[in-house]
């Protein structure tokens, strides 16, 4: 009888302790301000995005700015990929971990919540962005020093500037998709 109270009592406290924990998860604030407010990028660009870059399922897709994470989820589950989303805001880092468990593919997927400009990437294959120009182009210098050649690079409606024309262009229901490759 002792048993049964001490392990109700101990159950009752993990209960009530579960859903502050999870509200911490979703109130928690990003360690600086997000350089650009979320917006989803639709299927069809995502699966262009990815045809483009020929993600294969020896590679390993990292999504700068990773939102919700529809991008690596589709990776990992229509291509075999390994993949990994970056964002600095924990509310995208919490939706993007769900997005994972639901498609099935949490064991492909590592969500991380971070800096996409200190975030270590140099194990990528390819690498997708959703960013404004002006945020591709901070990130460039990152992106040619710490990406190893051959690696591709995705970007969806924003390119890299003048300085870094794309190899591949093309068009998915009026938004641009642009593509680079780290020489």
């Amino acid at each position: 009888m002792r048993f049964r109270i001490v392990t109700a009592a101990l159950l009752a406290a993990v209960v009530a302790v579960m859903p502050a924990a999870a509200q911490q998860a979703t109130t928690q604030q990003p360690t600086r301000r997000p350089d650009i407010h979320w917006v989803p990028t639709p299927p069809a660009v995502v699966d262009a995005m990815l045809k483009l870059a020929d993600v294969k399922p020896t590679d390993v897709v990292y999504d700068l700015g990773c939102g919700d994470g529809i991008i690596v989820a589709t990776a990992a589950q229509k291509y075999g990929a390994r993949a990994v989303g970056i964002d600095i805001d924990p509310q995208r880092v919490q939706e993007a971990t769900e997005r994972a468990r639901k498609m099935g593919v949490s064991d492909k997927v590592k969500i991380v919540l971070g800096d996409l400009f200190e975030a270590d990437i140099k194990d990528a294959s390819v690498v997708t962005l959703y960013l404004l120009t002006s945020l591709n182009i901070k990130l460039m210098p990152k992106l040619q020093k710490e990406l190893k050649p051959g690696t591709r690079v995705v970007s969806q409606s924003f390119t890299m500037g003048e300085g870094w024309p794309p190899e591949k262009t093309i068009d998915v229901q009026g938004v641009p998709v642009y593509m680079w490759t780290i020489k």
